[in-house]
């Protein structure tokens, strides 16, 4: 790893040119692009990067560049106007030919940091950015000599540019981005909560000075201290969104997994394996609900693994309800729209049940935020008023959902509690309420109910379709037991 000393960074007396620059970790699936410099830039040839430049007022030769509009060769352009914003867009497309606006998301903008080099006389002011980005397939240009699709760790463990691991540091997910994150649904948290532990066991690693393959005792206790504060993290991630049975069963798996060897190096490890599981399983459940849709489908808030359903079933038409108060379903509609030759058709929740009826749907298709053990639906809220419209209307209703999200049995009450069916009134589930004022800020003496979620009983669904196929009520209770059995290391 190439970070320098604080000293090495921060010299005294030294009179230095300060320059912005814009660091981009393009991200796909959980892994981050990885650029090494070439001998075509001024600095830093041969290191490990990211998406990087400068981010303000820059001219470059046409000729050391991708083109952007035609002109003579060696003409010059201005690349930024010094908004770090733009020149994150820019670099993107200068760097790695992707369409920034088309083809990558902004997740995040982090906070600023200085990093000086004496050896170069300049102080270089630091704005980091990550984006989702749809594509892995690159055109670099001159300026790097080699690329590869990577985990952040690996930053840990190579020679890169100063700094670079504290720049994806102000944007890697937390356990308090994943609890604040009110755009995404689960299946997404519980990649981004195993990223968290993979980061984690990833810098308890290199603090033990023990390779990434084995972590062995130091006989001070070290290795002891760092599980104890790894598997603290693990509990702040299981309490950062408790209704999401899928973030609890990935994370326990993997605390699970790691458990016997009981050091960062196999935490990390089970997290890598934890999110290609994940990834996986969500791909093939989309897999094998698209080929139960029929050719014209409802649908409701948004869930990645319903949408990927849906695009590979392509249909002849999609109803979706906007799915207030976040609305997030118009993404879905957009999405769905752009990626299929569908009629889309966007509704309001509260006219979804008539649009059901004169739509001609032949399927209700929903995700799931957790499976309870009895089968019951725990979503997004409305899912249970669709489903129930959908039943008067002779319609079906597909789950699809990874088994992951089928919450742990109750040890101590056992099968009964499986078989105990979650109403309205049973206020152990947590339905995530949302901010009274949303609703109501008025003066009137009067209780706002504003959850985030519903629970639909078992019996209005018709299909629980996940990557180990359509689940009975049996095999959803031992599936239930299973997850409890993960739990285990916690007691």
């Amino acid at each position: 790893m190439s970070e320098r000393s604080d000293a090495e960074r921060h010299p005294n007396n030294v009179d230095l040119t300060e320059t912005h620059v814009v660091t981009v970790f393009l991200r796909d699936r959980s892994d981050v692009l990885l650029l090494q410099r070439s001998d075509a830039v001024g600095s830093y040839s041969g290191r490990w990067g990211a998406v990087a430049g400068h981010a303000e007022g820059e001219t470059r030769p046409e000729g050391a560049s991708r083109k952007r509009e035609r002109g003579a060769r060696g003409a010059k352009r201005t690349v930024s106007d010094g908004d770090p914003d733009d020149a994150a867009l820019e670099e993107i497309r200068e760097e790695t030919g992707l369409d920034a606006a088309a083809d990558t998301t902004l997740v995040r903008r982090g906070d600023s940091f200085e990093v000086t080099d004496a050896d170069l006389g300049k102080r270089w002011l630091v704005h980091p950015y990550l984006f989702d980005c749809d594509s892995r397939h690159i055109e670099p240009n001159e300026e790097t000599a080699d690329f590869e699709w990577a985990s952040p760790t690996a930053i840990l463990r190579r020679e890169t540019v100063p700094d670079l691991w504290t720049s994806y540091d102000r944007v890697r997910p937390t356990a308090e981005t994943v609890a604040a994150d009110r755009d995404h649904g689960s299946a997404s948290l519980s990649v981004r909560a195993l990223e968290v532990l993979r980061d984690e066991a990833a810098l308890a690693v290199e603090r033990t000075g023990e390779g990434a393959a084995e972590e062995t005792a130091t006989g001070d206790g070290t290795t002891e201290r760092s599980w104890a504060d790894l598997t603290a993290v693990a509990r702040t991630l299981l309490e950062a969104r408790p209704s999401m049975a899928v973030v609890t069963n990935r994370v326990n798996r993997a605390v699970h997994a790691a458990g016997e060897s009981a050091t960062a190096a196999a935490l990390e490890t089970a997290a890598r394996e934890g999110i290609d599981r994940a990834l996986d399983a969500d791909d093939t459940a989309a897999a094998t609900a698209a080929d139960r849709l029929p050719d014209r489908v409802a649908t409701l808030s948004r869930s990645g693994t319903v949408a990927d359903a849906v695009e590979r079933a392509d249909p002849a038409a999609v109803l979706v309800a906007e799915s207030r108060p976040g609305r997030e379903a118009v993404g879905t509609a957009e999405r769905v729209a752009e990626r299929t030759d569908a009629a889309v058709t966007l509704t309001t929740d509260a006219a979804l049940a008539e649009q059901l009826a004169t739509f001609d749907v032949a399927a209700l298709v929903v995700g799931a935020d957790t499976v309870l053990p009895d089968g019951s639906v725990l979503n997004k809220v409305g899912t249970r008023a669709a489903a129930t419209a959908a039943a008067s209307e002779g319609i079906d209703c597909l789950v699809v959902t990874a088994s992951d999200k089928i919450a742990p049995a109750d040890g101590d009450r056992g099968d009964a509690a499986a078989d105990r069916s979650v109403g309205p009134e049973d206020r152990s589930v947590d339905r995530e309420e949302r901010d009274p004022a949303e609703l109501y800020d008025g003066d009137a003496d009067l209780h706002v109910a504003n959850p985030t979620f519903d629970v639909t009983p078992a019996d209005r669904v018709d299909a629980l379709v996940t990557e180990r196929g359509v689940l009975d009520a049996d095999e959803v209770r031992a599936v239930a037991a299973e997850h409890r059995t993960l739990s285990e290391w916690d007691e």
